[in-house]
């Protein structure tokens, strides 16, 4: 038997070792009572520290990731419009470069057709004055048959021709310095092909190109002569020699038919016989040559403007390649930007996606915490004894004991 003394009376009692051990585990009930309240109550803290602090991580993380995919977002917006701007100003600019270079272009033909409205009144006028002069020379061509005429009853068959050599050779050089400061004109020596023409005329230009080349033959006969010699019977060997001299044109100065109305009218082309070649009275002998050299330098000068005109068609070309290649570039630029840009939207969906699934991993687990709180909550006394009669039966008497 084991002796008890109340707390309260202070009066002992007696009781056995299986009420002994009931009591015993009465009091160790209530101290576990009390530590599992304890214990619950901590854990209960902790757990709403817990929850806190993983949704403030959770917060901060987001905020953070949003804040800088915001910040890419924003730099990405700025770089894609600084890259537009640029666009258009590089756009800009090659039209203006196209519109201005169009304009020289169109100023250039302005100024050409000008030129060309210019050259043709020049040489309306020229021709005009030609005209004009035209009957001066005819008279002076009359006196010029009138004169030869009398010359020819003067002078032997020889001295007609060398007279008319002569004649030619002295107005040219009257000329020479002013008008063919350049030319060469001097009498053909070279007999080596077995014949020879009278004159060559020559002219190049600052850099050796042939220019203009003539060959001369003057012919004259005296009324005297027995046989009459035609223009034509000097045509092939006039031919021959221009080939054998390399010259470009041939021309007979002639006496020859004085009555011929065709010969006499001026400066005649006989190229339907033999190429580039004329005949013409003596009159005629400085007109033809500068009619001649007249054309040859306005064909170099067509020839320097059709190749200078195409040079600028290469330019235009060249311009046009240019800008393909600008638009290709700028093209390829863009597609790869638009790539990155499309690549960049992915990525942030994705860390979104990512996000979101942490996020419902942290909600699932705040939901077991919250399971977790549940059942802590139910937990009691009555619970833990439920189906213990022993345990029933003890708490019983405690109660009653504290009543009385």
């Amino acid at each position: 038997m084991n002796e008890i003394i109340c707390p309260n009376c202070k009066k002992a009692f007696q009781v056995d070792e299986a009420g002994f051990a009931n009591i015993l585990k009465q009091v160790r009930d209530t101290q576990f009572e009390v530590e599992i309240q304890t214990r619950l109550s901590l854990a209960e803290k902790d757990k709403e520290a817990a929850i806190l602090l993983a949704e403030a991580k959770v917060t901060n993380t987001l905020q953070e990731k949003l804040s800088k995919k915001d910040q890419e977002l924003a730099d990405w917006k700025a770089r894609s419009d600084k890259a537009e701007l640029e666009k258009q100003i590089s756009v800009a600019d090659a039209v203006k470069k196209i519109e201005k270079e169009r304009d020289e272009l169109a100023n250039n033909l302005k100024n050409k057709e000008l030129e060309k409205k210019l050259l043709e009144s020049s040489l309306q006028e020229k021709f005009n004055a030609d005209l004009r002069s035209k009957d001066e020379i005819i008279k002076l061509k009359d006196e010029e048959i009138a004169l030869r005429k009398d010359m020819k009853l003067k002078l032997s068959t020889k001295m007609i021709g060398e007279t008319l050599e002569q004649h030619c050779e002295n107005e040219f050089n009257k000329l020479r310095a002013t008008a063919f400061p350049k030319a060469y004109f001097e009498k053909d020596n070279d007999s080596k092909s077995g014949s020879k023409g009278d004159f060559i005329y020559r002219e190049t230009d600052e850099n050796g190109t042939d220019i203009i080349s003539i060959m001369f033959e003057m012919k004259n006969e005296g009324d005297e002569t027995a046989t009459k010699k035609k223009n034509e019977d000097f045509f092939k060997e006039l031919d021959k020699d221009r080939s054998e001299k390399k010259c470009e044109y041939a021309v007979l100065v002639s006496l020859l038919e004085a009555e011929s109305e065709l010969y006499n009218s001026g400066i005649i082309d006989v190229s339907h016989k033999h190429p580039k070649m004329y005949v013409v009275r003596p009159q005629f002998f400085i007109p033809i040559i500068t009619l001649l050299r007249n054309a040859a330098m306005k064909s170099m000068q067509y020839k320097a403007e059709l190749a200078q005109m195409r040079n600028e068609n290469i330019d235009i070309t060249n311009f046009e390649e240019s800008i393909n290649v600008f638009k290709e570039g700028f093209a390829k630029n863009y597609e790869m930007a638009s790539r990155k840009f499309k690549t960049a939207i992915e990525e942030i969906d994705k860390t979104i996606d990512h996000l979101q699934k942490t996020k419902e991993a942290l909600l699932s687990s705040v939901n077991n915490l919250r399971l977790a709180n549940s059942k802590a909550d139910d937990l009691t006394i009555k619970k833990l004894t439920r189906g213990n009669p022993t345990m029933i039966a003890k708490f019983d008497d405690l109660k009653k004991e504290s009543e009385e």
